[in-house]
C-alpha cells in the first residue's frame, strides 16, 4: 500500500505528538511556537493531499477522492484561521497554553478520518477523535465559569449524540451484517429492512447534532457564547464542514438507495433549522449568540442541497459550505477585534461608533453581515442562489420558498448590526486589532467580495467533488 494517501494524516498525527512532547519538556512558554508549527502542519497536510492518489485504504476503511480533498481543504482552512485568531486573543485573556494548537491538530485529524470514512467503524473513530479534542477546547478558559459551563454542556450533549450515532451503527450492522459502505450500498439496494431504516434515522440524528441542525441545536447558543471566541470560530467552521461532508458521504453513498426514507427527514431538518435559526437570532443582544443562531440557519440552507439528492444539489451544498466557512471566520475575526481597554466586548450595542473609530473593521463586518444576509453581489447571495436553484430543480419548490422567506427575515438582524455600527453613537476607545486578526479579516473580506468576479475555481472544484461523490 502506498504511503502517499496517508501523508496528511501522518503529518498531523505524528506532528501533534512531537509538539506535545516539545511543549511538555520545554522550560518556557511555547504557545506561539506550537501555534506556528501547527499552522505549518496544516499547510503541509493540505499541500500533500493533492499528491495523494484516489483509492481505498486499509481494506476499504478509508476512501480518498476529489470529494475528500475538497472537504479536507475547507476543514484545514477553518482550523488555520482559528489558530491565527487565537494568537493574540488567548494571550490577552491569559489562557495562552501550548496544548490548544495541539488539540486543534488532533481535532482536524479526526475530521479528516470522518471525511474519508468508507466504513461505519472508521466513521465513528474519526467522530470521537474530533469530539474529544473539541470538548477540551470549549473549556480551555478553565478559570471562566462560562467556558467551563460551555465545555460541560458540549460534552454532555455531544456524548448523547455519540450514543445515538453508535446505536444507529449497531442497528445497521445487526440488520445488514456489514459496516462497509460499498457492501451496505449493495445490500440496501436489494432489500432494506425496517431495522436498517431505523438505524439510518439514528445515524442521521447523531450527525445532525454535530452540524447543530434544529431540533438538535440546543447546545449551540450557550457553547458559542461561553467558549473563548477563537474556539467559537473553530466550532463555526471546521467541525461543521466535516460533519456536513460526512452526512453527504453517508446519505449519497451507502444509504443513497434509501432516499425515499430519508429525504423527507432532511427536508424537515432544513425547514426547522432555517426557521428556528432565524427566529432565535432576532431577539439576541450578544453577537456570539446571534452567530450561533445564524449558523443553525445556514446549516438549514446547506441541507437543501442534500434534500435535493441530485448532483447539482451536492455541488450547491459544497459551494455553500466553502462560502459559509469564509464568511464565518471573517465575522469572528471582527468579533475578536471588538475590544475596549484590553477587554473583550460581545454586546451588539457595544458596536456603536465602530464605523467612525475603526472604519476598516466596521466595513469588514458589514461585508460579512451583508453576505450572510444573501445580499448581492457578495458571495453569500450566490451560495443561497445555488441551493435554491438545486431545490427547485429537484421539485422542492416549497422548500425553496421557505428558504427565500427565512433569508428575507434574517436580513433584519444582520442589517441591525450594520445600523448599530454606522448610525448609533457609542463610547470611544476601541483597541487596535492584532496583525493576525487583521490578516484573517482582510483575506476573508476580499474573498467574500471577489467571488462575483472569479467564481470559476470554486464552482469547478465543487462540481468535481460532487461528481466524485455521486459516482
Amino acid at each position: 500500500m502506498s504511503l502517499l494517501p496517508l501523508i496528511p494524516a501522518l503529518t498531523l498525527g505524528l506532528g501533534g505528538m512531537v509538539l506535545l512532547v516539545f511543549g511538555v519538556l520545554a522550560k518556557r512558554d511555547t504557545t506561539n511556537i506550537c501555534t506556528g508549527i501547527a499552522i505549518l502542519l496544516l499547510a503541509f497536510a493540505a499541500a500533500s493531499s493533492f499528491a495523494a492518489p484516489d483509492g481505498l485504504l486499509f481494506g476499504g476503511l478509508l476512501k480518498i477522492s476529489l470529494f475528500t480533498r475538497y472537504a479536507d481543504m475547507l476543514v484545514m482552512l477553518g482550523a488555520a484561521a482559528a489558530l491565527l485568531l487565537a494568537l493574540d486573543y488567548n494571550r490577552r485573556e491569559a489562557i495562552a497554553r501550548f496544548e490548544f494548537p495541539i488539540l486543534v491538530v488532533f481535532a482536524v485529524l479526526g475530521m479528516l478520518v470522518m471525511i474519508s470514512a468508507n466504513d461505519l467503524m472508521s466513521l465513528y473513530v474519526g467522530f470521537e477523535l474530533q469530539s474529544l479534542s473539541l470538548y477540551i477546547c470549549a473549556a480551555t478558559a478553565r478559570d471562566s465559569l462560562r467556558s467551563t459551563e460551555a465545555g460541560l454542556k458540549y460534552f454532555v450533549l455531544g456524548a448523547l449524540a455519540s450514543g445515538l450515532l453508535i446505536y444507529g451503527i449497531s442497528l445497521v450492522y445487526g440488520f445488514a451484517g456489514t459496516t462497509n459502505f460499498t457492501a451496505l450500498a449493495g445490500i440496501l439496494q436489494a432489500a432494506p429492512g425496517a431495522g436498517t431504516v431505523i438505524g439510518l434515522v439514528f445515524v442521521l440524528v447523531g450527525l445532525a447534532f454535530k452540524i447543530s441542525a434544529a431540533p438538535f441545536h440546543m447546545w449551540t447558543p450557550d457553547v458559542y457564547e461561553g467558549a473563548p471566541t477563537p474556539v467559537t470560530a473553530l466550532f463555526g467552521t471546521a467541525p461543521k464542514v466535516a460533519a456536513m461532508a460526512l452526512l453527504l458521504s453517508v446519505m449519497a453513498g451507502p444509504f443513497g438507495h434509501l432516499v425515499g426514507q430519508w429525504q423527507a427527514l432532511v427536508e424537515i431538518l432544513s425547514v426547522l433549522s432555517m426557521g428556528i435559526g432565524v427566529l432565535g437570532a432576532i431577539g439576541q443582544n450578544n453577537i456570539k449568540r446571534l452567530m450561533a443562531y445564524s449558523s443553525i440557519a445556514h446549516m438549514g440552507y446547506a441541507l437543501m442541497g442534500l434534500a435535493a439528492r441530485t448532483e447539482a444539489g451536492l455541488q450547491a451544498t459544497l459551494i455553500y459550505l466553502a462560502i459559509y466557512t469564509i464568511m464565518s471566520f471573517g465575522a469572528f475575526a471582527c468579533i475578536i477585534a471588538m475590544r475596549r481597554a484590553g477587554r473583550a466586548v460581545e454586546g451588539i450595542a457595544d458596536l456603536a461608533g465602530l464605523a467612525s473609530e475603526k472604519p476598516t473593521v466596521a466595513l469588514a463586518l458589514a461585508i460579512f453581515m451583508w453576505a450572510m444576509a444573501g445580499i448581492p453581489p457578495l458571495s453569500g447571495f450566490f451560495g443561497k442562489m445555488y441551493v435554491f436553484a438545486a431545490a427547485i430543480g429537484a421539485g422542492l419548490d416549497t422548500l425553496a420558498v421557505i428558504g427565500v422567506i427565512t433569508s428575507c427575515m434574517a436580513a433584519y438582524f444582520y442589517l441591525r448590526v450594520i445600523k448599530v455600527m454606522y448610525f448609533d453613537t457609542g463610547v470611544p476607545g476601541f483597541d487596535k486589532p492584532a496583525p493576525a486578526v487583521r490578516f484573517v479579516m482582510s483575506c476573508a473580506a476580499i474573498a467574500t467580495c471577489a467571488f462575483v468576479f472569479i467564481p470559476g475555481p470554486l464552482v469547478a472544484a465543487a462540481d468535481a467533488a460532487a461528481r466524485a461523490l455521486a459516482g
